[in-house]
């Protein structure tokens, strides 16, 4: 059985600009994209997302590729939100076959 693949993990800052700083300075990572609202940073086993509480609320994303309906972003995805029944959000998303 093949395992399922973490895509991010999304955590909250109030700066988008500075909270990339501190990431950069502390740790080798690379930005994949950046904008005020959200920045997208790559990690050897993962990425790190950067979100703004208005934005986005902090989660995991986990890919599935079977993934039916959901929201297209402006990235190419295609996803959508469910509560794990914790108080925490789960992204289900998926780069195939979006259109």
């Amino acid at each position: 059985m093949q395992l399922d693949n973490i895509d991010h993990v999304a955590i909250q800052v109030t700066h988008i600009a500075r909270g990339v700083a501190f990431y950069k300075k502390n740790f080798n990572c690379e930005v994949e994209y950046e904008d005020q609202s959200w920045a997208l940073l790559k990690f050897e086993n993962t990425k790190l997302a950067l979100v703004l509480p208005a934005e986005h609320p902090p989660h995991i994303a986990i890919i599935d590729d079977e993934l039916e309906g959901g929201d297209v972003h402006r990235d190419g995805s295609r996803s959508k939100y469910e509560h794990d029944g914790y108080g925490n959000m789960v992204e289900i998303i998926t780069y195939k076959d979006v259109k």
